[in-house]
């Protein structure tokens, strides 16, 4: 909601006015004047500026995710009907699917009002847990994937693992110590709802600094493999492999530095505002493409 203050005097003049006749004073009248009541304090402004944005940017989100679920519905459909039941086809339904229910919490927060702080912390924590999980299944396939272009090297595969999984302790920790030390708090403001981390949320910047340094190893890793294999393996399966590789680790690598800044730098709402989206986007592009992979595989006869 865009907020014009120059309408300040013209509203005085009808409040007055009303206040002469006994009159009710419109909705929407009462809504600019409590924008214009709480403009003294520039805290509650902002806080609730934050919020409305990012309310927008997590409607964008879901937009944008149903609508690249509908484009791939027909790709997706024969994938996962002519495709075996394996463990990948588990993993690839889990990072596919998470999103969903991502968004049906955080949505349910942006969107109910009368939310407590309790509440909310109870619900961040929920959303939390679901966003671990995305990004989980989503670098999970990578690493795969970089396993497999180094022809399946256990002593590659070793090194990711233990890598990813101190990393993923690491970022729980921070994770879930953050949300459970840091208050919540919602806009003093009538109209304006979902909350957001009053304080402490600077922490959080430590799991996408962590995913950076595990994507960077990823990428080196896919580099290394493309300047000593590249000729050797003129396969269009593997050239395919290796360009989503460093397609999505450079993507990976924008969001997190972003990511990293946005924590350290902004506040209220805004510091939180393209957490959520980097995961997605790690979802889409981890599924799109495998899903690609697949076909390329099901079209060449390609074992992989």
């Amino acid at each position: 909601m865009i907020i014009n203050y120059n309408f300040a005097p013209i509203l005085i003049v009808i409040w007055s006015s009303a206040r002469s006749t006994s009159s009710p004073l419109p909705p929407l009248f009462l809504h600019q004047m409590d924008w214009n009541y709480y403009s003294a304090d520039s805290d509650a402004v902002a806080a609730a500026r934050s919020l409305q944005t990012f309310t927008i940017m997590y409607t964008s989100m879901a937009t944008f995710w149903m609508y690249d679920y509908a484009c791939s519905f027909h790709e997706e459909s024969i994938f996962l009907l002519g495709c075996r039941w394996s463990r990948v086809k588990a993993l690839y339904i889990l990072t596919r699917y998470m999103p969903f229910l991502l968004f049906a919490v955080h949505l349910y927060t942006n969107f109910i009002p009368d939310e407590t702080p309790d509440r909310c912390q109870f619900v961040n924590n929920i959303c939390s847990t679901f966003s671990f999980m995305s990004i989980v299944c989503s670098e999970f396939f990578f690493i795969l994937r970089t396993y497999a272009l180094w022809n399946n090297n256990k002593v590659v595969l070793a090194v990711m693992l233990s890598t990813f999984a101190a990393l993923l302790v690491g970022s729980s920790v921070a994770i879930f110590s953050a949300t459970a030390t840091a208050p919540f708090a919602t806009s003093s403001i009538p109209g304006i709802t979902g909350c957001y981390q009053s304080s402490g949320s600077a922490s959080l910047f430590v799991p996408f600094l962590l995913l950076f340094v595990l994507e960077l190893m990823l990428i080196s890793l896919t580099l290394t493999c493309a300047l000593r294999s590249w000729r050797t393996h003129p396969s269009r399966l593997y050239v395919v492999l290796l360009k989503h590789n460093v397609f999505y680790y450079a993507c990976g690598l924008v969001f997190s530095a972003l990511n990293v800044l946005t924590s350290l730098l902004l506040e209220y709402a805004y510091s939180g505002m393209f957490n959520d989206f980097q995961i997605v986007i790690h979802a889409i592009l981890a599924t799109r493409m495998h899903l690609r992979l697949w076909h390329e595989n099901h079209q060449s006869h390609e074992p992989w």
